[in-house]
C-alpha cells in the first residue's frame, strides 16, 4: 500500500482570501484535489461577497497529487477552532477516502475541539454554499450544519 505524502499546510480564507470573521463557525474543506477545494472556496466567497467566514483547506498531497491526509485535516480544524471567538468547525469532504480522512481527524482531536467539530453529509459544493452563508451571518454550528445538510434535498427538488 502506498503511503500518502503529507499535504501542504492547511490555509484559511473567507470573504477576501486570507480574511476570516472572528466569532464565526469555521469550515474545513477536505478534498482529494487542492484545485477543487480552492475553486469551491472561491465560488462560495465570490457568490456571497457580503458575508465572511473562515474556510480552511485540507486538500491534495504535498507533491501536488490527488489524495487526503487526516493529519492535515486535524491541523486545519485545530487552526480554525483556535481563532478568537470561534463557534465551532464544520468539515465538508468530497469523496470516500476524504470522508475517511475527516472521520479519522475528528477522532484525533482533543475533547474540547472535538465537541465543537462536525462532519457534514452535505454535497461538497452545494453544502459549502449553504454553510458559508449561514456561518457568514453568524449562525451557530448546529444551524450551519443544518443549512449545509439541506443542500442535497434542495437540489433534488429543483431538478424534479
Amino acid at each position: 500500500m502506498v503511503q500518502p505524502v503529507p499535504a501542504p499546510a492547511a490555509e484559511e480564507g473567507g470573504g477576501a482570501v486570507g480574511a476570516g470573521t472572528a466569532g464565526a463557525v469555521g469550515i474545513v474543506l477536505v478534498s482529494h484535489s487542492r484545485a477543487l477545494a480552492e475553486a469551491a472556496r472561491d465560488l462560495a466567497t465570490g457568490l456571497m461577497a457580503s458575508v465572511s467566514a473562515p474556510i480552511g483547506i485540507a486538500a491534495g498531497l504535498e507533491d501536488g497529487g490527488l489524495g487526503t491526509d487526516a493529519a492535515v485535516v486535524v491541523a486545519a480544524i485545530e487552526r480554525l477552532a483556535a481563532q478568537p471567538g470561534n463557534q465551532g468547525v464544520l468539515v465538508i469532504a468530497d469523496l470516500g477516502s476524504g470522508i475517511m480522512s475527516a472521520e479519522a481527524a475528528l477522532e484525533r482531536l482533543g475533547p474540547d475541539t472535538a465537541s465543537r467539530a462536525r462532519l457534514s453529509p452535505a454535497p461538497f459544493v452545494e453544502g459549502l454554499i449553504g454553510a458559508y452563508g449561514a456561518a457568514g451571518i453568524g449562525l451557530d454550528l448546529e444551524a450551519v450544519a443544518a443549512e449545509a445538510a439541506k443542500a442535497a434535498p434542495a437540489k433534488a427538488a429543483q431538478i424534479s
